[in-house]
This record gives C-alpha cells, sequence and structure tokens, in this order.
C-alpha cells in the first residue's frame, strides 16, 4: 500500500465525493451510536441509477409509445417500473463488542482484490489506535478480513463511534503486462472510427480516462473481450444517456473485467439488458460479453473502453495497443479506422 493513502483518501472522505471518475464504484460510508449499533448513508456508487420507469401511452395518431418520460399531454399512461438488475457486490465494514473490546471488521463481496481506508472520526470512552497503526488494507477477493482491535476505556461510559470507509477495486502493488496486443473488443474484419483518444481529451479529462478509447458504432454492435479475465462488477438496466456528467455519469451500463497482472478493464455505455455475463464469470479474450449503447455521459451512440489500475488512493488508465495485421502493435489514434484481428 501506499504510504500517503490514509492522507489521500481522508481527504476525499472528508468531501464526501469520493474518487472523481465517472465509471468506478466507490462508497462513503458514515455511522455513528451510542449503542454499537450501524447506520450508513451511501453516497456514491458508479453504475447505479436512480429507480427507473417506463411511460406506455397513444401518440395523436394512435401509436404506442414507449418511454421514460411521462406525456406531456393528458394522455392516460401505463406506468411499468423497470427491472433493477443483479444485486450489487458490495464493501462493508463493521464492529462488535467483545467483553470491553471493539473489534472492527471488513466483508469484501467483489470478485477482486480492494482497497479499504477507515477513517475513525469519534471515539469516546474508546482508546484512539497507536500512531504507527496503519488504517488502511487490501482486503482479498470475496474476504472477510479482521481490520483492528480497540480498548474501552473505563467500566462505566458507553463507547461511541464515528467512523467512514473509502474504498477502490485493485491491487496498489499491480504492474500492467500482457504477452500480447489488446484485442479490438468488436468482430473480427470489422473496423470502426476512433472518436477519442490520447492525446485528445475532450471528455477525457481525470486520470482514469486519459488513455481511454471511444469507438463509434451503432446502438447494438456485438462488443467481445479484449483481454481474458474474471468479471468483477456489471451494470445492465440503465437506458437514458445526456451530455450532463453530473446527472448521466453513474447511469452508464458497464462491465468491468480483472485481468490476471491486477489491471481493469472497463466496457461502457452498453446497450439496456444485453449483458451477458455475470459477476465471478471467468471470459476468455474474444469472448461476446454485451452489445455497444449509448448510456450514461454520451452523447452519441459509442463505445468507451479503458484499461485500469488502482494507483493508491485514485483509479489510474494506462495507455494500451491493439493487434494489427501481422500481429502488429498498433496505438489507437483519433480518427483512425481500427479494424479487428
Amino acid at each position: 500500500m501506499k504510504s500517503d493513502a490514509r492522507k489521500m483518501a481522508g481527504s476525499a472522505l472528508t468531501s464526501g465525493r469520493g474518487f472523481p471518475g465517472r465509471c468506478h464504484p466507490v462508497i462513503y460510508l458514515r455511522s455513528r451510536s451510542s449503542a454499537l449499533l450501524v447506520s450508513a448513508v451511501l453516497l456514491v456508487i458508479s453504475g447505479i441509477s436512480p429507480a427507473q420507469a417506463l411511460y406506455k401511452y397513444r401518440g395523436p395518431d394512435g401509436e404506442w409509445i414507449y418511454t421514460d418520460r411521462a406525456p406531456d399531454t393528458e394522455a392516460s399512461a401505463e406506468v411499468r417500473e423497470l427491472p433493477s438488475g443483479l444485486k450489487k457486490p458490495e464493501v462493508s465494514v463493521a464492529y462488535r463488542l467483545i467483553g470491553r473490546q471493539i473489534q472492527f471488521h471488513a466483508t469484501n463481496e467483489f470478485h477482486a482484490p480492494v482497497e479499504l481506508v477507515l477513517a475513525l472520526d469519534v471515539l469516546e470512552n474508546v482508546e484512539r489506535p497507536p500512531p504507527d497503526q496503519s488504517m488502511d488494507w487490501l482486503l482479498p477477493p470475496r474476504s472477510q478480513t479482521e481490520l483492528v482491535q480497540l480498548d474501552a476505556v473505563g467500566e462505566v461510559g458507553v463507547p461511541d463511534i464515528s467512523y467512514r470507509i473509502l474504498y477502490l477495486h485493485g491491487d496498489p502493488n499491480a504492474v500492467h503486462r500482457t504477452d500480447r496486443p489488446y484485442r479490438a473488443p468488436f468482430a473480427i474484419a470489422n473496423k470502426f472510427v476512433v472518436s477519442q483518444a490520447f492525446p485528445i481529451r475532450v471528455t477525457h479529462n481525470t486520470a482514469d480516462s486519459y488513455y481511454a478509447i471511444d469507438f463509434t458504432m451503432p446502438v447494438g454492435t456485438d462488443i467481445y473481450a479484449a483481454r481474458g479475465g474474471t468479471v468483477i462488477e456489471v451494470a445492465s438496466t440503465n437506458f437514458r444517456a445526456g451530455s450532463n456528467p453530473e446527472e448521466k455519469g453513474v447511469s452508464a451500463n458497464l462491465v468491468r473485467i480483472l485481468h490476471d497482472d491486477g489491471t481493469i478493464g472497463v466496457y461502457a455505455h452498453l446497450n439496456w439488458n444485453t449483458i451477458r455475463v455475470r459477476p465471478g464469470d471467468k471470459v476468455k479474450r474474444g469472448e461476446y460479453i454485451a452489445d455497444s449503447g449509448n448510456t450514461g455521459f454520451s452523447t452519441g451512440p459509442h463505445l468507451h473502453f479503458v484499461v485500469l489500475r488502482n494507483g493508491g488512493g485514485r483509479l489510474e488508465s494506462l495507455p494500451i495497443v491493439f493487434e494489427g495485421p501481422n500481429e502488429a502493435r498498433v496505438t489507437p489514434e483519433f480518427g483512425q479506422q481500427l479494424t479487428a484481428y
């Protein structure tokens, strides 16, 4: 773990904003109770959108209209609640009082390691951890981990605890290694225009998107894994898109795949209910995973593909090359037509 992880994450926790990306999960949690009961407030989780509804009503010519917007007129509309999709894995921290000792433990439901930072805001009638006690941990995939044990002070006062957590996918010690270039994430022999790639930064202006690649393609284009790995997260039930990142940034359908070197491939803006993989699935290079779409922070149909690593408190995008003819290494550039081999 990086030595400055606690300081950096602590600042993010105070702001309540978490890490500033749009395609990675961050949780900010606060709990406080003199009775040692935990109440949590979930502030930011990307890939999750508010509840969605589908409106069905007759148009002016008697045609059926299906939309996410209520009719502007007094037309009678049938409202259907849309499916919420798979339950999203979570990382949680809880504590228990054993005798006069408070024991914190963490649960990681993801099929990926998670970097966790624990910030203790209020400790009344509880000893503080020693100054050299690290308050960040690397949680193994699908695990429960004992974090820290603190002694209650005295025999009368009721312990009062307030804390926050921040977590980020990936091992900060991971090093990007691949034995061959990435496969273009669409069907062999097909070609699509690169509409954004480093150093062009129209919307790719944060660390987690500097080296992302956007491909302009019609909705419904088959998307294939550019590299094999383990699926760690999907979001599949969103159908809205727009140009406001604050409003639409968390509503992109996506697939995250953990590679064997600890990096993570992200395929975003996928089409509604087309994702064919689930967390925990092992996928091979070139395996069909979903259809392209136009969801989330998007002004037109395209695929956003990026490879990320945990840089110790933030996600960092990585430069990659794709496989070209005769095993050539092709660096994606704005405006080029990239062909899948």
